[in-house]
């Protein structure tokens, strides 16, 4: 009896309006199926995993098939998932990345770690000015020419410089300057082979550059910080730079544009300008905020061969899933055509789904102001 009609009251308080129940609360996934009766919050099958892990913090339970005692039930009833949040996200920086469900493994673990293990965010918490927050110093491990193997480079950050150096063992001077105006990163767990590795872009003479890294130490929960907190020492600097440059912008716009991801990315054929060349296999990268398409021989290559502007559909652009007239294919396909005022490109996708996902986001990018 008591197990039904307690099961029936956490149901009930997983969906009452203004508590945030309604949503994980580490990762904003909805309908959240567990709770941390330890912390008083919902959350859901994945972070549960990760606080399964800290078991001196948090223990949790299935909301449906566990038992819960109705001392644990009027614990939840008394906390919640918006009562978290005012607690231990009491000082999270702007530039702070809160990572999504969607986002990888290390970026969950580091950000539920911070919240409640380190407690980082809590309003007795040590606030530092961006440019501390920003400048940084250490070893990455970055990919090599030829993608051959990682190597050991010394990487200094400064916001207050507003560049990114890195340096070789043989060199006297950085192997190269990056300003943080075009700096970029983002985590890039399948691409580089390792579950902490990021991609950090910029821009050099005109193109958009590589750089693949990750950090190493004896202790994984070490590596883990170390990359995170490197990520985030970059959005602090990118932030320093969009808050000096742009003052007059309001904070919701700037945000959005610290760093970001790849709409999408993956393997499409294409052909050449005469349309009559054989198709070739590259790696494609939408980048919608710089409204470019790049392609890559390789996903792992330093600059791209070649990028796509994509503007908007007033503009002229458009894209479709069948062929330009003069094109014509023994069997048929799924095939993209994206029309420019300049040419149409025309690519050829691995399957219908990956068709639909590179149209939406081609769609998405051609709609946006």
């Amino acid at each position: 009896m008591d197990y039904d009609r307690n099961k029936a009251l956490l149901l009930e308080l997983q969906r009452a309006a203004g508590t945030g129940n309604d949503r994980c609360a580490d990762c904003g996934e909805p309908d959240p199926e567990w709770a941390s009766y330890k912390l008083g919050i919902f959350i859901c099958l994945n972070c549960s995993g990760i606080h399964r892990n800290l078991p001196e913090i948090s223990r949790v339970k299935s909301l449906r098939l566990d038992f819960w005692e109705s001392s644990l039930i009027e614990f939840m009833r008394n906390h919640g998932n918006l009562w978290a949040k005012a607690k231990y996200e009491a000082k999270v920086p702007p530039y702070y990345y809160i990572p999504k469900s969607h986002d990888c493994l290390v970026l969950r673990q580091q950000w539920i770690r911070a919240k409640y293990e380190r407690g980082e965010f809590l309003d007795t918490g040590v606030c530092h000015d961006l440019c501390s927050a920003g400048s940084r110093e250490g070893c990455l491990w970055k990919l090599g020419k030829g993608h051959r193997q990682f190597q050991k480079r010394q990487f200094l950050l400064s916001a207050r410089e507003g560049v990114m150096k890195y340096y070789s063992k043989e060199s006297k001077g950085p192997k190269a300057i990056i300003s943080v105006e075009t700096l970029n990163a983002m985590f890039q767990v399948e691409k580089t082979g390792h579950s902490h590795g990021l991609q950090i872009t910029y821009i050099t003479d005109g193109q958009t550059r590589n750089l693949f890294v990750y950090h190493e130490s004896g202790k994984v929960n070490i590596m883990e910080i170390e990359i995170v907190d490197w990520f985030n020492a970059i959005r602090a600097a990118r932030y320093h730079y969009l808050r000096t440059s742009f003052p007059n912008v309001p904070e919701p716009e700037l945000i959005p544009r610290i760093t970001r991801n790849f709409v999408i990315e993956g393997y499409m054929e294409k052909t050449g300008p005469k349309q009559k060349e054989a198709f070739k296999v590259r790696w494609f990268c939408l980048d919608s905020q710089e409204r470019n398409l790049l392609y890559f021989k390789n996903p792992l290559d330093a600059f791209a061969q070649g990028q796509v502007f994509i503007g908007r559909r007033d503009e002229g652009y458009e894209v479709r899933d069948d062929l330009p007239q003069k094109v014509w294919m023994k069997k048929k396909k799924p095939v993209i055509t994206l029309v420019t005022p300049v040419r149409e490109f025309v690519f050829i996708c691995e399957n219908d789904k990956k068709q639909r996902e590179w149209m939406d986001a081609l769609n998405g990018v051609i709609t946006q102001p």
